[in-house]
């Protein structure tokens, strides 16, 4: 899990007006920011198969959603790929 303050400064930085936390573009960011801190736990603990099945499952999830915004708002899946630094 990642910290309040962390998850704040994300949803901030990714909302697309005042009251947003749940469009497709803060869900994306923080999974991200999930998924790379899991990366980070793996570096320590190659051997933690419970942890990688929620990690795939992440992706996955993460994967879809960036489907959907790809085919339903092409503009503002390119500005979050650019953002995240995902798929170079």
């Amino acid at each position: 899990m990642l910290p309040k303050e962390v998850k704040q400064k994300i949803i901030q930085s990714y909302r697309l007006d005042e009251k947003d936390t749940g469009s497709p573009e803060v869900q994306i960011a923080l999974m991200t920011a999930r998924i790379e801190a899991l990366n980070e736990h793996f570096k320590k603990f190659k051997k933690d198969k419970n942890s990688r099945r929620g990690l795939l499952k992440l992706v996955g999830r993460r994967r879809r959603l960036l489907n959907y915004l790809k085919e339903n708002y092409p503009d503002r899946y390119e500005k979050l790929i650019k953002k995240l630094g995902l798929r170079k």
